[in-house]
């Protein structure tokens, strides 16, 4: 059953992050719909071949490298709380803009426009990164240049950002505890109604920490098989022939792929930020060179998402540079340039940039195979869908 709450706020305007929105009336009243037990967010039900290696060269399961720490559990409560104040456009300055404006769930919790655009239109410096399977990122460091140390550090920094949604930390506990509804989510999350950043940030980042993908294509086939590599039942000839051009070194006539997007999860769990070969040379954007400012190695260094629902996730690169799956595979396969800060997954035994040298139906192969990894329960799962009835993001 869902309990409804009415709450009598008046809003004039809405809009959303997306380049093409436009401003459009609300009703008078803002209201969430939750149900009466929380969603389960604490148990993800995850299906063993997550948590089990399947005997190759590089690790297939999850296992040691949840970022989720000690004093911040995932809990059905908090979760809950973080998934209200996600949707919350309250918390940006006109109140038309929420941390989902940027992060869809129909696009797997990433933003259709190559630079989102904040409360006030302007620009985002970078392309919206996908929020899916980010508790799985060992490092724990969060933003495509890891400025914020940990999940709970990154989820108040867009809200007090001038751009994006435009508050002080004090205004956000005002913001917050203007909505009545609050008091309550807060007393479920964390044993009274005492509102504060701290709590803000842990119940958000329990929420994005939920998010994680395990019900796409890929995954229903891999439950049928012992190893990775082994031909999926459910998989077209070209879908585990791209499978296959993914998880196999480049020295045996793979694309290496594999390398920087690791485990069931797609993830990597390499040494942090690579780069990929996107420019020679570094210019107007340093990456994450910008956080860590004596590693020069670091110049031109991005950190690397997931490849769940990557399909959905146009355009892609941190700056959004290419629009199509196709675009990206070309790349690593013949155009990656020779930065001084090339990532050596992406060099040849004599140091160049490597050239994959595929034909036309082997790249093809890696798109469709890429298309398997869509999980519907990330777009249409009510537990991660917008709370709020009238609120248009």
């Amino acid at each position: 059953m869902i309990r409804v709450l009415v709450i009598a706020i008046v809003f004039i305007l809405c809009t959303s992050c997306s380049d093409d929105s436009k401003y459009v009336p609300i009703t008078p009243a803002a209201i969430i719909a939750l149900p009466e037990t929380p969603y389960n967010y604490s148990n993800l039900n995850l299906p063993s071949h997550f948590t089990t290696n399947d005997g190759g060269i590089l690790a297939s399961s999850i296992n040691g490298i949840d970022n989720t720490p000690e004093d911040n559990p995932i809990t059905d409560g908090g979760a809950t709380l973080g998934r209200v104040l996600f949707y919350d456009v309250n918390l940006s300055r006109n109140k038309t803009v929420a941390c989902a404006s940027c992060h869809r769930q129909n696009l797997a919790f990433t933003d259709s426009p190559v630079l989102s655009l904040g409360f006030n239109f302007a620009p985002t410096r970078r392309h919206s990164i996908t929020l899916v399977n980010q508790r799985y990122y060992v490092r724990g460091r969060f933003f495509w240049d890891e400025r914020a140390a940990t999940l709970e550090e990154q989820v108040l920094q867009p809200i007090v950002d001038h751009n994006e949604m435009g508050l002080t930390e004090t205004e956000i506990i005002q913001r917050v505890s203007e909505r009545p509804f609050y008091s309550n989510l807060f007393l479920g999350a964390f044993g009274s109604g005492n509102i504060t950043n701290e709590r803000i940030a842990k119940a958000l980042s329990q929420f994005i920490r939920s998010i994680v993908s395990s019900q796409s294509k890929y995954d229903e086939g891999r439950a049928q098989v012992a190893t990775r590599l082994t031909p999926f039942p459910n998989f077209t000839d070209a879908e585990n022939l791209g499978k296959e051009l993914f998880l196999k070194p480049v020295a045996q006539g793979g694309a290496g792929c594999v390398n920087c997007h690791a485990t069931e999860a797609f993830v990597s769990v390499n040494s942090g930020p690579k780069n990929n070969g996107l420019d020679v040379i570094s210019t107007n954007d340093f990456g994450a060179f910008e956080t860590f400012p004596t590693n020069s190695s670091l110049k031109g260094a991005f950190k690397i998402p997931t490849l769940k629902n990557i399909a959905l996730g146009s355009p892609y690169m941190h700056d959004g540079r290419f629009q199509t799956l196709q675009q990206v595979v070309e790349h690593y396969n013949s155009g990656v340039k020779n930065h001084p800060n090339l990532s050596p997954f992406l060099k040849g035994p004599d140091g160049n940039p490597q050239q994959l040298n595929l034909t036309e139906a082997q790249k093809e192969a890696l798109v469709v195979f890429l298309r398997t990894l869509t999980d519907p329960n990330i777009l249409n799962n009510e537990k991660w869908a917008d709370p709020f009835i009238n609120q248009h993001l």
